[in-house]
């Protein structure tokens, strides 16, 4: 309009003047029309620059994002809203004309030229409230890492967007943003598209039948015999329950002992839960699991996941699997498009913290944008399971003894009253395992680690008779698994419980003799000793079954009095510790401990708990309640975060 009456003005002025001579009059319309041209020109470089300096600030597209959005499986759908304050003005609908005319213009222009333009713009019309959604989809697949680490926390905290939006990211993002989001605590479910839907049964076909068609077609030679004691015995008895089925009679025959245990289970859901340890076995063979992923194991482990939603051990052990595949990366992709993700993130909510450790392993073993660390099989973090800005100074294991496990030899020590389902749930007034519920909360600088293996009592009815597992097998197997998580590269305290002490004194032993395992020695700061048998036990000496004293595992053996092994481990590890600068904490049991209803036995006397190096601590507490306080301001727990606190504070402050 300025320029309007700017023209109107001199146009008025030229008529009203006296005519000046010729010569004069025409050199001042010539400047009158440079003037003129020259303000038009500059008047319109200047909007048509601000129009694209808009465009290409508030709307930034990937185009290839675009095209694989529209090869997705999922598809969104916008409604129009009938709502008259969204129908926009003339103004409006001009501008976004332009903004087409424009893009068109560009888009012509990078062809011709091969400018910088072809990649922000697309022929996409993106309305204004979408942009947000787009920039962080871009920001998310930027070459920087830090941008998309940022692009995802971003995500992460949303919560106020539409349905669709949501899905808008669900269905464009890549599978670094994916996992990155289901690794994010706050994240919407709405990020994650349900799992696509599963194939069809094949026809005159049970699920058990599928499955062990899976574990057939596994290699059953140049494995491990212990592979090939599990795959044969899942493979025998899933054959015998075919024929039940088929009408034949269920038969306890041969390897079929093991179902005689409990005669109410169904055969089929036993039958199933051999075929699946089988194939956590085979998961852990790396060309094993190529296989599984190409005979289907990802979708039939998936439907007997959402089939068996009532029974938490089978769903482990296929979390297992799924986590062992995970470690290879040539299977991402693949594990993501069939729809873990969204199982796992799930998952990773539950309350029930077996369930929640699991998938976290399975994910932190996927999310290569931020692990370094490779967690295999027994390996669980329990804090932190999440992204976090929390920077991780040190590192605190768990490792539990004869016949524990990773998860309740750390629980709270049960109350005299019967625990409620309620009360379990509610962590402030019991806990399935204080590291993860105190221990985490009081020091968050801390990753903490609890490791699981197995063990039994007696050789009478062995999962794997084939393969014996003595002190020595176990630390180097172990060492391995730990070295593979990081354990090493940070400062580590070692909590133990009876066997798992002799595991920790071997392990460190082990270490100190391999050059690349040195930096687990030498970032060693402590270790807990929670009534462990340094110099044995009496526990192989008692039996509340005649088939234990017959046939006693290696483990009990390993654990009595005149074991040449124990007292060897003994000597080497005093020698090993005169030059060594880490704490010590003994803890050991004052009351004996209840085995079956008949007898009462003193697992670890306080003369064997004294290893001769650190603090010993007699508790007036039994050998299965010595690692289990009884509520978090107890003697016990308080001690113990004493200890990792003082020992640990040089590392915590800097």
């Amino acid at each position: 309009m300025s320029l309007a009456a700017y023209c109107i003005i001199c146009c008025r002025r030229i008529g009203t003047l006296t005519p000046p001579p010729k010569s004069t009059t025409y050199r001042r319309d010539i400047r009158n029309v440079i003037k003129f041209t020259g303000s038009l020109i500059l008047g319109g470089s200047l909007f048509l620059t601000y129009e694209v300096w808009a465009l290409k600030k508030s709307l930034t597209l990937d185009t290839q994002v675009v095209e694989r959005e529209k090869m997705k499986s999922y598809i969104y759908v916008d409604t129009v809203s009938l709502d008259d304050r969204e129908n926009y003005g003339i103004t409006y609908q001009a501008r976004k004309e332009l903004h087409k005319a424009v893009r068109k213009v560009l888009a012509t222009s990078a062809k011709i030229l091969r400018g910088p333009f072809a990649d922000p713009f697309s022929t996409v019309d993106v309305e204004d409230h979408e942009c947000a959604v787009w920039l962080l989809l871009r920001k998310s697949q930027s070459g920087d890492r830090a941008a998309r680490l940022q692009a995802v926390q971003e995500m992460s905290e949303i919560h106020h967007w539409h349905d669709y939006q949501y899905r808008i990211i669900a269905q464009a993002c890549d599978l670094r943003t994916l996992i990155g989001l289901a690794r994010s605590k706050e994240s919407d479910p709405r990020f994650f598209l349900p799992p696509p839907p599963l194939p069809s049964l094949k026809e005159d076909s049970s699920i058990e039948e599928e499955l062990r068609q899976l574990l057939a077609s596994l290699p059953q030679t140049e494995i491990d015999e212990c592979i090939q004691y599990f795959t044969s015995l899942a493979l025998s008895e899933s054959s015998q329950s075919l024929a039940a089925q088929k009408g034949g009679l269920w038969c306890f025959g041969g390897n079929g002992l093991p179902y005689a245990e409990s005669f109410g289970e169904v055969p089929s859901a036993t039958v199933e839960m051999f075929c699946l340890e089988a194939l956590v076995k085979h998961s852990e063979i790396s060309t094993h699991c190529d296989q599984i992923e190409a005979n289907g194991g990802l979708q039939l482990l998936q439907r007997l996941y959402q089939l068996h939603k009532d029974c938490p051990k089978i769903q482990r052990n296929i979390m297992r699997i799924i986590g062992n595949m995970a470690l290879n990366e040539r299977l991402h992709s693949t594990i993501v498009r069939s729809g873990w993700v969204s199982i796992l993130a799930e998952a990773m909510k539950s309350r029930r913290i077996m369930e929640a450790s699991h998938a976290a392993r399975t994910l932190a073993n996927l999310d290569r944008e931020t692990m370094r660390e490779k967690y295999h099989d027994g390996v669980y973090v329990l804090h932190p399971q999440y992204r976090t800005s929390q920077p991780i100074k040190a590192d605190v294991l768990f490792i539990h003894g004869l016949m524990g496990a990773a998860f309740k030899t750390w629980r709270q020590q049960d109350s005299e009253q019967v625990l409620t389902e309620k009360i379990l749930e509610d962590e402030a007034r019991y806990t399935t395992c204080w590291p993860k519920t105190w221990l985490a909360r009081d020091c968050p600088a801390l990753r903490i680690i609890s490791v699981e293996y197995d063990t039994s009592l007696s050789d009478w009815r062995t999962r794997c008779p084939v393969e014996r597992k003595s002190i020595a097998f176990r630390s180097n197997e172990l060492l391995r698994k730990l070295r593979a998580a990081g354990v090493g590269d940070r400062p580590v305290i070692w909590v133990s419980h009876s066997m798992g002490g002799l595991l920790v004194k071997k392990m460190l032993l082990e270490a100190s003799k391999k050059p690349e395992m040195s930096t687990v020695i030498n970032n060693t700061r402590g270790i807990i000793f929670y009534s462990v048998p340094h110099h044995g036990s009496h526990l192989a000496e008692y039996s509340v079954n005649i088939r234990y004293l017959l046939f006693p595992s290696l483990e009990v053996k390993e654990l009595s009095k005149d074991s040449p092994a124990l007292k060897t481990l003994q000597d080497d590890f005093l020698e090993f510790a005169k030059d060594k600068n880490f704490q010590v904490l003994n803890f050991v049991e004052t009351l004996p401990t209840y085995i079956g209803s008949m007898i009462k036995l003193h697992v670890v006397p306080v003369e064997s708990a004294d290893l001769g190096i650190g603090d010993l601590i007699p508790v007036d507490v039994d050998h299965l309640n010595i690692c289990k306080p009884k509520k978090k301001d107890a003697f016990l727990y308080q001690r113990t975060l004493q200890f990792i606190c003082e020992t640990l504070a040089k590392d915590l402050e800097s």
